[in-house]
């Protein structure tokens, strides 16, 4: 199966952890404790819904990238633990 980049946004809750959703993929909510976990939910919504889209037959969302044509520039959070 290819693998495919796609951009999410991620904010932190009033009451506490982080939701991530995404532009590209309708659908795609992701609510976490961490940072960390909430990308890593958000990656395996992204996986489970492209594999719906795949499996039904359906177009992938335009915007959603195979990952053979992008790995320039990946931006990845990183946190000291003394914050």
């Amino acid at each position: 199966m290819s693998e495919y980049m796609l951009s999410i946004n991620i904010r932190k809750l009033d009451e506490g952890g982080y939701l991530a959703t995404s532009d590209t993929i309708q659908g795609l909510i992701a609510q976490g404790r961490t940072i960390s976990e909430t990308m890593e939910i958000a990656q395996d919504v992204a996986r489970k819904l492209i594999e719906s889209y795949l499996e039904h037959g359906d177009p992938l969302p335009e915007h959603l990238v195979s990952s053979t044509k992008l790995m320039k520039n990946v931006k990845i959070p990183a946190f000291p633990h003394f914050l």
